[in-house]
Parts: C-alpha cells; sequence; structure tokens
C-alpha cells in the first residue's frame, strides 16, 4: 500500500496541466524505452507518450503539447522505429497537455485521431495556432481500436474530463500475457472544483465511479499521462537491474487505485466541509 504522503504527492501531480498552461511548456526530453512487450514510452519527463508497435504500423497514444511532438518523433526513431508508420492517434482526455499536438501528428504521419464520444466539444477547442482539431473517429465506451492483431478497448472513465479515457491491452513478454491499463487521469486537476461546479455538476460523482471502475479491470501493468502518476522515472532506473519493473501485478495496481481514491476523497470533504460553511454565513 502507497503511503498517504505519497498519495497526496501523486494527487498534486494533477496540478501540472494548470502549471504548464500559466508558464509554458516545462518539460524536459526523458530517454524513449522499452515498458513491456512491443509497448514503449515516448512522451517527456512530466507528460507520458505511448507507442504500440504492430507489424501493420503502430498506435500512438498522447500527443501531448505541439511542442513536444519533435521529441516523441525522435524517441519513435531512437528506438528504431519510423514515426510515420504511426497510423492511429489516441487520447487520454481532452485538455492541451496532452492532445494538443494531434493536427500535428496527423499532418506528419496521416494518422487516424480518435476521441472519445464525451470529450468530443471540450477537444474541438484545443486549436493551436488556429489549426482546426482532427477528429476521424468518435469512440464510445468500450469500443475497440484494432491494428496489426493488437486490440485496445476504450472504457470511458469520467472525472478528470467528462470523457476521460482508461485504454486496456494485454501485451507479451517472455512467453507471458499481461493486462495493460492506461488510466486518462487520476482525478480532477487541483484548481477544478469538485463541490459546486456549475459546469460539470456530477463531477465528485463520476470520480467516485472511476475508481471503483478502474478496481474491475484486470490489471497486471498500471500506467498513466503523467509520469508521476505510476512512478515512471523511479522504475525506470530499475530496468535491467532485476525482474520488469512496470510489472505490479493485481495488488500494486489496486495499491496505486486505492492511493488515488483516498487522497481525492480528502480532498472531497474539505471542499464539503468548505461549502457547508460558506453556505452557513
Amino acid at each position: 500500500m502507497r503511503t498517504i504522503g505519497l498519495v497526496f504527492a501523486l494527487l498534486a501531480a494533477t496540478l501540472v496541466p494548470a502549471k504548464l498552461r500559466a508558464q509554458g511548456n516545462e518539460d524536459k526530453p526523458f530517454p524513449a524505452h522499452k515498458v513491456i512487450g512491443n509497448i514503449y514510452y515516448v512522451g517527456t519527463d512530466t507528460h507520458s507518450s505511448f507507442l504500440i508497435t504492430t507489424p501493420a504500423g503502430h498506435i500512438l497514444i498522447d500527443s501531448t503539447y505541439e511542442s513536444n511532438v519533435p521529441w516523441i518523433r525522435d524517441s519513435v526513431e531512437k528506438l528504431g522505429f519510423k514515426f510515420t508508420d504511426i497510423k492511429i492517434l489516441l487520447t487520454s482526455h481532452a485538455h492541451s497537455d496532452h492532445c494538443e499536438g494531434d493536427a500535428l501528428v496527423k499532418q506528419m504521419t496521416g494518422a487516424t485521431v480518435m476521441i472519445m464520444d464525451r470529450d468530443v466539444p471540450a477537444t474541438e477547442k484545443i486549436r493551436p495556432g488556429g489549426k482546426a482539431h482532427p477528429i476521424d473517429r468518435v469512440l464510445h465506451h468500450l469500443d475497440r481500436v484494432t491494428l496489426g492483431g493488437e486490440v485496445l478497448t476504450a472504457h470511458l472513465t469520467p472525472g478528470h474530463t467528462e470523457g476521460n479515457t482508461t485504454w486496456t491491452l494485454k501485451a507479451t513478454e517472455d512467453g507471458k500475457t499481461y493486462d495493460v491499463v492506461f488510466p486518462g487521469s487520476i482525478g480532477p486537476n487541483g484548481m477544478t472544483a469538485v463541490v459546486n461546479n456549475k459546469t460539470y455538476p456530477q463531477i465528485a460523482e463520476d470520480s467516485l465511479f472511476m475508481y471503483k471502475y478502474l478496481r474491475i479491470l484486470p490489471c497486471d501493468v498500471m500506467l498513466g499521462s503523467h509520469t508521476p502518476f505510476y512512478h515512471m522515472q523511479e522504475k525506470y532506473a530499475k530496468i535491467g537491474k532485476g525482474p520488469n519493473p512496470f510489472i505490479g501485478g493485481q495488488q500494486g495496481c489496486l495499491a496505486d487505485i486505492d492511493g488515488w481514491e483516498q487522497g481525492f476523497k480528502k480532498r472531497l470533504a474539505e471542499d464539503q466541509k468548505k461549502a457547508s460553511a460558506s453556505a452557513a454565513q
């Protein structure tokens, strides 16, 4: 079980997108690396981007900021793959720090861009340089995305955004098959109201539902749209020094979910207390 301190550190990481939007992209490059099987990390030190390779071309999850796209391309190519072989671009959720680069990736690769239905309105507003946001396929809960024998399933797990999407697939390594889970995010951003939110009234209920839903997913490898969510840098340092550090098993996945939920419930209780005090005045 993760410590409460680490739980709060993880939830504090949800503030990163707002800070970056206010100050400009502060990401730094991070070494591309294999996670498990045919899944590779090609993102930055802060924002995750994953490459799933197949014989028929590749799938990219999250383009992140438009200014990060050249780094993602370089990471893909350093791993020995062609960036132009990316055929499908998926998104974890409709925030600019996760999908602002969609138009540029599509321009460079011709990839088919897919967005969860409930995130379409917010995604369409993300227009770097005035460019229209490409949406080639609108996804729905439990839709499958297939390419070259790989099957990814889109799970609607709202809360962070209304269309926050958790992706699942299976990966094979050393003759064993593992369930891999990519949560879109672990809770609402730190500056987003979770009580009396007029633009998203059910945000708290949706977030609590998300934790329940994540628990029912088979999981051996827990990843995430921000690197602190799954302790990426800590695990990266262990690559080649023993068993695959990204394989935490079902108990490891549940421990992460428990930590995320505990942190959110504490925040929710504090905000409910503040709202009650304000109403009583």
